[in-house]
């Protein structure tokens, strides 16, 4: 009985053995792989202006600093504003106007400036109009609350005529030049490519961008508490459109049929709007922005852009412009 009791415990410390060695010669486990990129998504309108976002994006310039970021259409100002608040994307390619809109419900920083609209946008009007005054009580199709609202006010304003002399037809810009084109509406302020189009089919321009010089510019804008808990990769982001622009103005061909794929236009109607705008790389970037101590051409625009918000009762007052616009991410980006 001795025996097989001694024979039994035995056997257990060799197994006990064998199993101990076939741990210790285990492989080491695996290395969990690195977690994804959290994805960023940019709204924007259609508009050849944001040229930089499509860039960066077909260059693989957000990629190659380990970002995922999708480039999302949102046509309509609020419901770009909407989605921003909800969460639903994380930044907004917008105009100034557009972006100091929403300073009382929806604390944003500007980051990075895309361009200034040097003819791209322009009202269009019916050849029998010949002078601002014609436009008395004729229908005048815009999207409210937009760059075109803000241009239509200022031609209005310096031909001494004010918006309460025309019919508001609100309509996004591509509805617009639809509606004009159509020979539904009298006038229509609108922006490249439908400008154009709606010229070749019979429009005349009776203003344009030309005869507003630094109204319309564009911005890239995160909300402040994105900024505040993601400051590297707004940073990337950041770098990303300054490659993305430097490439773009060196490279204007190539550049307009990555715009013209993202966009889903005609290569030659992206390189055709392309001498309609001001492109700001990081230099001309650093010195539309200025700095609080010395401001440049930014704030101006955006105070008058806010005023005019003030005079349309959407803000109650022209905010801090200095805690909107941050220019600390461009003046990080070596020279």
């Amino acid at each position: 009985m001795k025996k097989k009791y001694l024979a039994l415990a035995l056997a257990v410390v060799f197994a006990l053995t064998a199993v101990l060695a076939g741990c210790g010669s285990s492989k080491p486990a695996t290395p969990a792989k690195p977690a994804a990129p959290q994805k960023v998504i940019i709204a924007y309108t259609p508009w050849t202006g944001y040229a930089a976002l499509f860039v960066a994006q077909s260059k693989g310039m957000f990629k190659a600093r380990g970002l995922d970021v999708e480039v999302q259409a949102i046509e309509g100002v609020g419901d770009r504003k909407q989605a921003l608040a909800a969460g639903k994307i994380q930044g907004m390619a917008a105009s100034i106007d557009v972006s100091i809109s929403a300073a009382e419900s929806l604390p944003l920083k500007y980051v990075w400036a895309f361009d200034s609209s040097a003819g791209a946008d322009g009202l269009l009007v019916k050849p029998a109009i010949k002078t601002y005054a014609d436009l008395k009580g004729k229908q005048v199709a815009y999207h409210k609350g937009s760059a075109s609202h803000l241009m239509l006010t200022e031609l209005l304003a310096k031909n001494g005529m004010k918006e309460s002399d025309i019919v508001p037809v609100d309509m996004k810009a591509s509805e617009a030049a639809a509606a004009f084109m159509a020979g539904k509406v009298d006038a229509a302020v609108t922006w490249e490519p439908h400008l154009s189009k709606a010229v070749k089919a019979g429009g005349k321009l009776m203003a344009t961008s030309k005869d507003t010089p630094g109204l319309i510019a564009d911005v890239l804008v995160f909300k402040e508490d994105y900024v505040k808990a993601n400051p590297e990769t707004v940073q990337k982001i950041v770098e990303a459109m300054a490659e993305a622009t430097a490439f773009l103005i060196k490279n204007p061909g190539e550049a307009s049929k990555m715009v013209a794929e993202g966009m889903k236009m005609k290569p030659e109607d992206v390189a055709s709007d392309f001498p309609t705008l001001k492109f700001y790389d990081l230099k001309a970037c650093l010195e539309f922005y200025g700095t609080a101590a010395k401001p440049g051409p930014m704030y101006a625009v955006t105070k008058k852009a806010a005023q005019f918000y003030v005079d349309q009762k959407v803000l109650k007052a022209v905010p801090d412009v200095t805690k909107i616009i941050d220019s600390s991410f461009i003046e990080k980006i070596k020279k």
